[in-house]
């Protein structure tokens, strides 16, 4: 169910306006090397290549290999990390498809997680003016976030994915083989965007994650919510693919968030995506109660949530300034105004919130309390 505005306010509705020619073909996979097959057999390509990273290489594309598209495809493998999201990664891949033949009627398989799929996208958005390319996600993160909605794009000067592009994978297929080996810091990386899809969609849907169990993983009930979360955000991405309206729901947690994670970058601690969106979470949760009237109740419950989960980030007060300047290079900003997506309640995001330095470190000091600093 997508979102309609109302003023500046989005609410759960029924109905569906699609962009075909935006619309990646998302498929939850039963059977990875039949899918695969089945994918390829679709397109029309003359050379095929597929980009890892230093881990996915060895762990992942052994499950592929079965395929002989696959093992006669060009392999490209770059460095892991989000830290090497960075031009001189995206030369290497360039010069690779370069060097090999790639043409513009090629497609590149981006199999490994969201800073793979991240790059990748953007090089194939680039090289030769756009290449169709296929996304594999191979953690949970990756499939839930970076893999869909066709936002591509790199790190520049320690600022998070500063420069990119809009541009989708023709298909993405998500293969529930990868998540069962991935640590539990990585499954709640992924989970914090799950988290963020439930606020902004409906309360029923944020109750089954609040609800949701660690100690064991029940994979399948996690895989479902994946797939349902999935699908939370295809249905926004396609009412707003460029990000000009309902799509910054989407934003929600990521303002501060990316400003944790420029910061950490800058200090050379880096911290994972999802981890930086939970702790993000709790500071814009708190300026949505202050700004939209956000309920108080819910606001203890998801902070709860996360505070159990996650951790800290550790930061003190003299870091407000330089998490400032940082939040002043938001792309969602007008000018020299810092606009938040925030919430008047679940399901009822407010967009192009103007919120002032006071407040912002207000949000910050709650953040701190909250996590115990």
């Amino acid at each position: 169910m997508p979102l309609y505005q109302k003023k500046h306010t989005f609410v759960v509705a029924t109905g569906l306006m699609a962009f075909p020619t935006f619309q990646s073909m998302i498929q939850k996979s039963t059977n990875l090397l039949l899918d695969i097959e089945n994918i390829l057999h679709l397109l029309s390509y003359d050379k095929l290549f597929i980009l890892t990273d230093e881990h996915t290489k060895v762990l992942c594309l052994p499950l592929l290999e079965f395929n002989q598209h696959i093992r006669e495809a060009t392999l490209i493998t770059v460095s892991a990390n989000d830290s090497n999201k960075t031009l001189d990664s995206l030369a290497e891949v360039w010069k690779a498809l370069s060097a090999k033949g790639a043409t513009r009627h090629s497609l590149l398989i981006n199999l490994g997680g969201g800073m793979v799929t991240d790059l990748g996208g953007f090089a194939s958005a680039t090289f030769k003016r756009g290449i169709t390319y296929i996304n594999v996600p191979t953690t949970l993160l990756g499939a839930v976030d970076a893999a869909v909605g066709g936002k591509t794009g790199i790190n520049f000067g320690c600022l998070k994915n500063e420069i990119g592009a809009f541009y989708p994978a023709h298909s993405v297929l998500i293969s529930t083989d990868f998540f069962h080996t991935l640590s539990k810091e990585a499954i709640l990386s992924g989970y914090a965007e799950m988290l963020k899809h439930a606020l902004i969609f409906s309360r029923k849907e944020w109750e089954k994650l609040i609800a949701f169990s660690f100690d064991p993983i029940d994979f399948k009930q996690l895989n479902e919510l994946l797939f349902h979360s999935v699908n939370i955000k295809q249905q926004i991405v396609l009412q707003d693919p460029l990000e000009k309206n309902v799509r910054k729901a989407l934003n929600l947690g990521h303002t501060i968030g990316h400003a944790f994670e420029s910061f950490a970058m800058e200090q050379n601690r880096p911290i994972p995506h999802g981890y930086a969106v939970a702790w993000g979470l709790i500071a814009e949760l708190y300026l949505s109660h202050r700004v939209c009237g956000f309920p108080r109740k819910e606001l203890r419950a998801t902070v709860r949530f996360i505070q159990q989960r996650y951790g800290a980030f550790l930061i003190s007060c003299n870091d407000y300034d330089a998490l400032y300047q940082l939040l002043t290079h938001d792309k969602k900003n007008k000018g020299d105004v810092i606009n938040f997506s925030l919430l008047r309640n679940i399901g009822e995001v407010e967009i192009d919130q103007e919120v002032d330095k006071e407040l912002i470190f207000e949000a910050l000091d709650f953040y701190r309390d909250s996590v115990g600093l």
